[in-house]
């Protein structure tokens, strides 16, 4: 019995459906979702069924795509369409951030598998740029992120508010379970990346705005991390910080996985990322093969 994860599936795409439907069954191992499966509670339903008969157990957490209000006009917002998606996956028997941590047992075990519901609070940027100008400051790229027209944080008046009211909770959880598993490390898993440092998209670097808090700096060390596992960059990676392996397992747009196939070998499969056992060979780090290939004049390997 394995732990794989993928995020950013977007299945709204039809390539991306039909990619989900070839995947092989692997029923005796379980799968991670970080977040950003589709942008309606119909698509994210559409990817639990195709997963949830290939995958012997599901997790999942929410990204910002399936918290977006679609349509716009009638659909849910913030925290109810966050207990709407929570209530869809419980009736599929996938677990949610709101549930107990499960202990994996399997290949590379024992950890402790805490999904985690985290937003972002506009602090990921440099420290001379005041929070309350980071979307200003991002705008003078040109940047500016669908979460401002389509996410909305009710009824909380910011999605700073918001943002650590799930930071607190998901503390309170994680120090309960630490103690009631003392010695067991942990696999932390959400959608955006816990450090600041590694929500830098080269080509996008302003993006980074929509990409995390810096409250979750510490957590990989704070809550006895050996694996975190997250998504949203679309930058598939391996890196290693302070003896902590953290995965970025992001799938992405077609012509994003399309172009990495072309460019680094990879298939649509190669994307489920292993996370227990450790992969024998990691996704690498194109953040630095990015910064060498710039400084040689070279590509872009980030893709």
């Amino acid at each position: 019995m394995k732990l794989h994860a993928i995020s950013d599936l977007h299945v709204g795409f039809k390539e991306n459906r039909e990619a989900l439907r070839a995947l092989p069954a692997r029923p005796d191992d379980w799968l991670i979702l970080c977040g950003d499966v589709g942008d309606t509670p119909e698509q994210l339903a559409y990817a639990l069924d195709v997963l949830g008969r290939k995958f012997g157990q599901l997790l999942w957490v929410p990204g910002n795509h399936e918290l977006w209000t679609v349509p716009r006009a009638t659909g849910s917002r913030g925290v109810a369409r966050y207990a709407e998606l929570v209530e869809l996956c419980r009736g599929r028997g996938v677990l949610t951030p709101e549930d107990p941590f499960p202990v994996w047992t399997g290949e590379g075990g024992p950890h402790l598998l805490a999904p985690l519901f985290l937003l972002y609070d506009y602090s990921f940027r440099p420290d001379e740029v005041p929070v309350e100008q980071a979307v200003a400051w991002a705008q003078e790229e040109n940047l500016m992120c669908a979460d401002e027209v389509l996410l909305h944080p009710d009824p909380y008046p910011g999605f700073g508010a918001w943002c650590e009211a799930r930071c607190l909770e998901s503390e309170r959880r994680l120090e309960e379970a630490l103690a009631q598993h003392p010695g067991l490390p942990t696999i932390l898993i959400a959608h955006f990346p816990l450090k600041q440092r590694l929500a830098l998209l080269p080509r996008i670097p302003r993006f980074m705005v929509w990409c995390g808090t810096r409250r979750t700096e510490d957590w990989h060390l704070r809550f006895r991390a050996a694996v975190v596992v997250s998504g949203h960059l679309h930058i598939p990676s391996s890196r290693s910080i302070d003896g902590v392996r953290f995965e970025e397992v992001s799938l992405g747009y077609p012509e994003q996985w399309r172009a990495r196939a072309a460019h680094r070998g990879w298939g649509f499969e190669d994307h489920v990322r292993p996370i227990l056992p450790a992969p024998e060979v990691d996704a690498g780090d194109p953040l630095a093969e990015w910064l060498a290939a710039q400084a040689r004049g070279g590509g872009d390997p980030t893709r």
